[in-house]
């Protein structure tokens, strides 16, 4: 359980991290640039940790399905990112894929 709640980490500093991007303005904004650096290391560390006992496939797929929708979530509301009615679709469609992969498929560890 606690390789979920790494994974749960990675991808929560993997959305800070790719949300304080545009904020960095090409790294020349200091605070922003160390959210990026400092998050994605810690994203990558704590997915490394996953891997211990998660497939590679499950947890990558679980790690970059959810951080699209939170990213463009984020962006929605701090960046004022427009999301129209296919965009919630598509979210929708990555949510279901990762359910389908950690629900249903023999491929996820139950």
């Amino acid at each position: 359980m606690k390789n979920w709640l790494f994974l749960g980490i990675a991808i929560v500093c993997e959305v800070i991290a790719t949300s304080s991007l545009k904020s960095s303005e090409g790294f020349s904004k200091l605070l922003p640039s160390l959210l990026v650096v400092t998050g994605y290391a810690a994203a990558f560390y704590f997915l490394s940790l996953t891997l211990k006992s998660i497939p590679v496939g499950i947890a990558y797929a679980v790690w970059s399905g959810l951080g699209i929708v939170l990213v463009s979530l984020v962006a929605w509301l701090w960046h004022g990112q427009k999301i129209d009615h296919w965009g919630l679709v598509g979210m929708a469609l990555i949510i279901s894929g990762v359910l389908v992969l950690n629900l249903l498929s023999k491929t996820s560890p139950h």
